[in-house]
C-alpha cells in the first residue's frame, strides 16, 4: 500500500485499486446491491480488510438517498407523568415490547435501525411529521391506538413509505399488517358455549380503538348466531386495573355470569384476580378467554385460556412491506392479514 493511503483514510478507489476491479464493482459488493460472482466479492471482501476501507453512511446516504433509518412511531400513547421517571403506558405494556423487539430483529440485518417516536399530543405529531418530511427516515411503522388520531393521514402526505400496525378506522392508501380481531372473537364465544357457559359477557378494550370494537363486535355476532341475544359488556382501557375494576361492575350487573371474554390478556389478568376476590373460582364457577396470547396470559393462575395474536410476525411482516416499499422506490400499498389460532389452557 502506497504511503499517502497510510496517511489518509481508505477510499473506493483505493480498494478498486488493490482489488483489481472497477470502483462500481467494489461499490455493489460495499452496499450490497447485484449480484456479483461469489470469487470476486472474496477479492473485494479481502481487499476492503487489506486498506481498512469503512463505508461512509453519511457519504452512502448522499447517493442513495436513504439514512439507513426508520422511524417507529407510536401514537396516541397516554403522557407519563410529568416528573421523569415514568414511562407512557403503553410503553409498560408486554404488547409494545414484543412489537419492537421484531422490529428490531427484522431490521437489523439489513443494516437499518429503528427510531423510536412518540406522539402523544399535536405537538409530538407535528415532529414525527417533520421528521419524516425532511427526509431523517427513509418510512415509518406506525402503532396507532385512537380511531380519531390524524397521524396517518399526516405521515402519508410526507411522500414517505409507512406502514400501520392495524387497519386504519378510514379508509387510506396505507399498506397495513392486522389480525382478524372479529374472528378470534367468535373463536373465543364458540369455545365458551362449547364448554356449557350459558351466562357470558364481556370486557371489552376501549371502543375508539378499532380493534376493540371488531372484538366485541364479534363476539356478539357469534353468540347471536346461537341464540344469545344480549350479551353484557363494560369498558376497560387494556390494563390490568382497568380489567379488575370492569370484572366487579359486570359482575354487579350480572351476578349470574358463568364466563367471560376479556379483549386482552393484561385484563384478563385483573379479571381473575377480581373474581377470585369475589369468592368464583375459575373456571368451575367462572371461565375466562382473554386475546393477544401474551406472557401475561401464561403468567395467570390458572393459566389462560386465551386468542393468539401473532404480533412478532405480524411486526416482522411491517418491516418487510415497509423495506420493499423503500428499496424499490414503489409506494406499494397493501394488507397482510394474520388468522387468529384459540389457545386452549386452564381458565377455561
Amino acid at each position: 500500500m502506497s504511503e499517502d493511503v497510510q496517511h489518509r483514510a481508505p477510499t473506493l478507489d483505493d480498494v478498486a485499486r488493490v482489488a483489481g476491479v472497477s470502483r462500481a464493482t467494489v461499490s455493489r459488493v460495499v452496499n450490497g446491491k447485484r449480484k456479483v460472482a461469489p470469487a470476486v466479492q472474496e477479492v473485494v471482501l479481502e481487499a476492503v480488510a487489506t486498506t481498512g476501507y469503512v463505508p461512509n453512511r453519511a457519504a452512502r446516504s448522499l447517493v442513495t438517498r436513504r439514512t439507513g433509518t426508520v422511524a417507529v412511531v407510536v401514537s396516541g400513547a397516554e403522557p407519563a407523568p410529568d416528573d421523569g421517571l415514568h414511562l407512557p403506558r403503553l410503553l409498560a405494556d408486554p404488547f409494545f415490547g414484543r412489537v419492537v423487539g421484531s422490529f428490531v430483529r427484522s431490521l437489523r440485518p439489513h443494516d437499518v435501525h429503528p427510531v423510536l417516536m412518540l406522539a402523544d399530543g399535536d405537538e409530538a405529531r407535528r415532529q414525527v411529521v417533520s421528521y419524516l418530511r425532511f427526509g431523517n427516515a427513509d418510512g415509518a411503522l406506525l402503532v396507532s391506538t385512537h380511531a380519531d388520531d390524524p397521524l396517518p393521514e399526516q405521515l402519508l402526505a410526507t411522500g414517505r413509505p409507512t406502514v400501520l400496525f392495524a387497519r386504519p378506522p378510514r379508509p387510506l392508501p396505507v399498506s397495513y399488517v392486522d389480525v382478524a380481531n372479529a374472528d378470534g372473537a367468535r373463536l373465543a364465544a364458540h369455545h365458551l358455549l362449547d364448554r356449557g357457559c350459558r351466562a357470558v359477557g364481556v370486557v371489552s378494550g376501549p371502543l375508539d380503538v378499532l380493534a376493540a370494537r371488531d372484538r366485541l363486535d364479534g363476539f356478539r355476532d357469534a353468540m347471536a348466531r346461537r341464540g344469545h341475544a344480549y350479551v353484557p359488556s363494560v369498558e376497560g382501557n387494556f390494563t390490568v386495573e382497568s380489567g379488575e375494576a370492569a370484572m366487579l361492575e359486570l359482575l354487579r350487573t350480572a351476578p349470574g355470569l358463568d364466563g367471560v371474554f376479556v379483549s386482552n390478556d393484561v385484563m384478563a389478568q385483573g379479571a381473575v384476580h377480581a373474581l377470585r376476590e369475589q369468592g368464583r373460582r375459575v373456571p368451575d364457577d367462572v371461565a375466562v378467554v382473554g386475546f393477544d396470547d401474551s406472557p401475561a396470559g401464561t403468567l395467570t393462575r390458572p393459566a389462560l385460556t386465551t386468542v393468539r395474536q401473532p404480533v412478532e410476525e405480524m411486526a416482522a411482516e411491517m418491516a418487510r412491506l415497509l423495506l420493499e416499499q423503500v428499496e424499490t422506490g414503489e409506494p406499494r400499498v397493501t394488507s397482510r392479514i394474520f388468522d387468529p389460532v384459540l389457545v386452549v389452557r386452564d381458565s377455561a
